[in-house]
């Protein structure tokens, strides 16, 4: 699979926790994927699954290159580390549950070489069952903070995004499938591990737009995702991952909103989500037999939790992030 260490065209990286059978399947997809036309290496960061499965993937996929984390950092941590030992001239992050074709790779890396104005190239994703994912996606505002906001100016949004030869200029695209080069990566100074979980591909995306670079992805062309295979939703997941969502939203909200509008979008997600909480956590006490009112009663008590804490911490960091000055993994 690999040519020349000294002259690789795609690095591609994956970061894993406990999706090995989904990994399986998308390594399986890259071998299939091998063309004349580039050469590339992949890099596959592990963030410590801790389930024995590490070292027998070594052994299965030996001409892969296997990294284990420190801990389970993230996924912003583990793409920057697989990019630190990247030797391509492009870095591909994908997710573990995606299937790639060679058309799709092509494609992709054609379009990135020929436009020197583009930072960040993706396309389509098809999931498992037939449909495709959204794919014109917006940056965070004052009128697209939330569903009800967006449904609103709909009209308005939709008529800013350019669609045109195949080519559509979404402000962000999925981190499921980034295309981006070396060069532009090392300009945005890579991902932002503030991010522990959720909007570090909105953040990238914003970082390139923000440099006059363009954000596109490729509506002729797909890879298939398998929405959801990489989290295995479970209770114990689906509170970690609702409540990151939320936390990310704050994060993001920090590192790009200053003065007013910073403390009033603040302010708006604060208000509608303990609001919105509280109201399903009451249901979840009255109604504790039915299991999902249960699970926002305890999810409720976990956002209450981040809040206390990023008013004792002076932070709206995850304390799972990184960069947290209490960090817990």
């Amino acid at each position: 699979m690999i040519i020349d260490k000294l002259k690789i065209d795609i690095s591609i990286v994956i970061v894993n926790y406990k999706s090995w059978k989904h990994l399986e399947n998308c390594l399986d997809s890259i071998n299939l994927s091998v063309s004349k036309d580039f050469s590339l290496e992949v890099i596959i960061v592990d963030n410590c699954s801790h389930d024995d499965l590490f070292e027998v993937f070594k052994k299965k996929f030996p001409q892969l290159n296997f990294i284990e984390n420190t801990g389970n950092n993230g996924f912003a941590n583990g793409c920057n580390l697989g990019a630190k030992n990247s030797n391509g001239d492009f870095l591909l992050f994908l997710n573990p549950d995606t299937i790639i074709s060679e058309t799709a790779l092509l494609k992709i890396f054609n379009y990135a070489k020929g436009n020197k104005n583009v930072g960040i190239v993706s396309c389509n994703q098809r999931n498992t069952n037939g449909s495709y994912e959204k794919n014109t996606r917006f940056f965070p505002d004052s009128e697209t903070l939330f569903g009800s906001f967006r449904a609103v100016f709909k009209k308005r949004l939709n008529a800013k995004i350019l669609n045109k030869n195949n080519v559509l200029y979404p402000d962000w695209v999925s981190g499921a499938i980034v295309f981006i080069s070396k060069t532009w990566f090392d300009k945005v100074n890579g991902w932002n591990e503030d991010f522990w979980m959720y909007y570090e591909d909105v953040d990238l995306s914003k970082k390139v737009s923000k440099l006059g670079a363009q954000i596109v992805l490729l509506t002729d062309t797909e890879i298939i995702h398998n929405h959801g295979g990489s989290s295995r939703l479970n209770i114990k997941t689906a509170k970690i991952t609702k409540t990151e969502l939320i936390i990310s939203k704050h994060v993001y909200i920090k590192n790009h909103f200053k003065g007013l509008k910073y403390f009033i979008l603040q302010f708006l997600v604060v208000l509608t989500t303990v609001i919105s909480k509280l109201i399903l956590a009451l249901l979840g006490v009255f109604f504790f037999f039915v299991p999902k009112l249960r699970f926002n009663f305890y999810l409720c008590i976990e956002l209450m939790t981040y809040y206390l804490f990023a008013i004792k911490n002076r932070t709206w960091l995850s304390r799972k992030s990184m960069k947290h000055p209490n960090k817990t993994n």
